[in-house]
């Protein structure tokens, strides 16, 4: 028995915005039926992401429900979007589906802010160091995933060569705690300031003596869409990941945001703490 692959990111968010505006707009799926002549299996395949959807069906829908030109576009854009294989679709073999989700939305962001309280953020690791990371996260899995998992966490990094911006906030530490030998450290963090240098790369560290703070124990990432999508908040575990879409979760994660900013060494003080650690793993 085969398994259905899981619809991607974009098309479950178009699916449920669809199903958000109808309810809101008090239609039944009997009216949907009615004046679109379709069956209630269409509507609800579509609702449900289990097909994609065209944009002529799209404009439908929206004209149907009183969307406005503005939100009619962006969800005609989310329609064509779900419809494209990302470049990720290479590592599919090494790729988790919640992981597959964090990838495409990441890979459509205008900005990414992110918040790591014991690793250096993925789009700023070294190779190796991603390999000691990924290996000690999953031991059950074979040398060639880890390998691959690693050559998928560098590639996600070409985003930072574009128009990405990141803004990483890493408490202290991340930049202590050893992954590989010390050496292998020394090297992350020069790439970490060396990256910093970059004018769409800012990099904040989180000093002990920064004492209690707004998201103690909760690491995150906020993804930004430029206002062409709802921002999105991601948070990972063990086994599996936490996306946050409603307005009220995301304006407290960016709060969050802002108190870390606030709170961190400024970008110049960050670069001489880490010269600092880097210093340390030299004696």
């Amino acid at each position: 028995m085969t398994s259905r692959k899981k619809p991607g990111v974009q098309r479950r968010r178009l699916g449920s915005k669809l199903r958000q505006l109808r309810e809101q707009a008090d239609i039944s799926v009997e009216t949907v039926m009615d004046e679109l002549d379709w069956s209630r299996s269409k509507l609800s395949r579509i609702e449900t992401a289990i097909n994609t959807i065209t944009v002529p069906d799209v404009r439908a829908l929206c004209g149907l429900y009183g969307a406005d030109g503005e939100l009619t576009d962006q969800l005609v854009r989310m329609s064509k979007q779900a419809k494209k294989k990302g470049w990720w679709h290479a590592y599919s073999d090494a790729l988790t589906d919640y992981f597959n989700d964090y990838i495409e939305l990441e890979s459509e962001a205008t900005s990414v802010t992110n918040y790591q309280i014991d690793l250096i953020p993925g789009l700023l690791q070294t190779s190796e160091y991603a390999h000691a990371v990924i290996e000690a996260w999953t031991p059950d899995i074979t040398k060639d995933v880890v390998d691959r998992r690693t050559e998928l966490r560098i590639a996600r990094q070409r985003q930072l060569d574009g128009e990405l911006k990141l803004w990483a906030v890493i408490d202290e530490s991340a930049l202590r705690r050893r992954c590989g030998d010390d050496s292998v450290m020394a090297r992350q963090l020069r790439h970490v300031r060396e990256m910093a240098e970059r004018p769409n790369v800012t990099v904040q560290v989180l000093p002990f003596e920064a004492g209690t703070h707004i998201a103690m124990g909760t690491a995150f990432t906020l993804l930004d869409f430029g206002g062409v999508y709802d921002p999105v908040v991601y948070i990972d575990n063990l086994t599996s990941a936490l996306y946050l879409e409603e307005g009220h979760e995301v304006e407290r994660y960016t709060l969050a945001a802002e108190h870390l900013r606030a709170v961190a060494l400024d970008p110049r003080r960050s670069v001489a703490r880490l010269e600092e650690i880097q210093a340390e793993l030299s004696r």
